[in-house]
């Protein structure tokens, strides 16, 4: 892999992050949900225990506090920490009032040729796209092994990622492996900031926005996943402008994650 490990985009995505007081913190069995007055964000929940996620001597604490300070958890070898991090980012960005497309991005132009790799076993997946390839951390029928991304990632024609890659900082490897093909990064864990994205080789985002906040807390917090929350929210399809190739990105992306959150905030603009 080329690039800096870690959460791919992370000092300029925290720079973008709003400094306004957090509202609720939850972390529930499938999803955590990050939210404040004009936002609300989610990343895929951590199992306990798996690459050392645990709570902290902070659990309990965490609400009240800028979203920017919760954003720098991104930064955090702890997988707990570092997906409260991740919401707290998605919900400086994806704003209740974002504006985008309606679409998933589990889309392929019809008649493309080219092999479709995707990186997550979405619900519905093999109506949508049945003959594309996909790899899974654990495998169903059908599946291929994560493992196996170097060995079918390179030569894609679409290669769609899900938004849990980010969070886990695995999307970095996949970034690399991804020269000429176009790159969408979907699910409600999604960060919608195109912009800051294209930097790293990715062509579209397909994520997720709150219309009932209120109940999408309590379904956070009960353990709901994506299809008893979806009604909920809406889907947001950005595109990047101007997105580079993958390689080129996965080549550039340790200079910028060791860049300074001054200039990157200034890139950002």
């Amino acid at each position: 892999m080329t690039g800096k490990p870690g959460v791919v985009a992370r000092e300029e995505l925290i720079a973008a992050t709003p400094n306004a007081s957090c509202a609720t913190v939850i972390v529930g069995y499938n999803w955590t949900l990050v939210d404040w007055e004009f936002g609300t964000g989610l990343a895929s929940t951590p199992s306990k225990g798996v690459d050392g996620a645990r709570t902290t001597g902070s659990t309990g604490n965490y609400a009240g506090r800028p979203l920017r300070a919760l954003a720098q958890l991104s930064c955090s070898a702890n997988p707990y920490e570092r997906t409260i991090g991740c919401a707290a980012i998605n919900a400086g960005l994806n704003r209740h009032d974002l504006q985008g497309s309606a679409g998933n991005g589990l889309e392929v132009p019809a008649g493309d040729p080219g092999r479709v790799v995707v990186i997550g076993r979405f619900p519905g997946l093999a109506e949508r796209l049945p003959d594309a390839i996909v790899l899974e951390r654990t495998p169903g029928p059908g599946d291929l092994p994560a493992e196996a991304a170097p060995d079918v990632v390179p030569g894609c024609s679409h290669l769609l990622i899900t938004a849990s890659a980010w969070a886990n900082t695995s999307l970095s490897g996949l970034l690399s492996l991804a020269a000429g093909a176009r790159v969408s990064l979907v699910g409600p864990g999604t960060p919608l900031a195109p912009s800051i994205l294209a930097r790293y080789g990715i062509h579209r985002l397909g994520g997720f926005v709150a219309t009932d906040p209120d109940g999408l807390r309590r379904s956070v917090a009960e353990g709901a996943g994506v299809r008893q929350f979806r009604h909920q929210g809406r889907p947001v399809l950005l595109e990047c402008p101007g997105s580079y190739s993958a390689a080129t990105c996965a080549d550039a992306s340790s200079s910028r994650q060791s860049s300074g959150s001054a200039s990157m905030a200034a890139k950002s603009r």
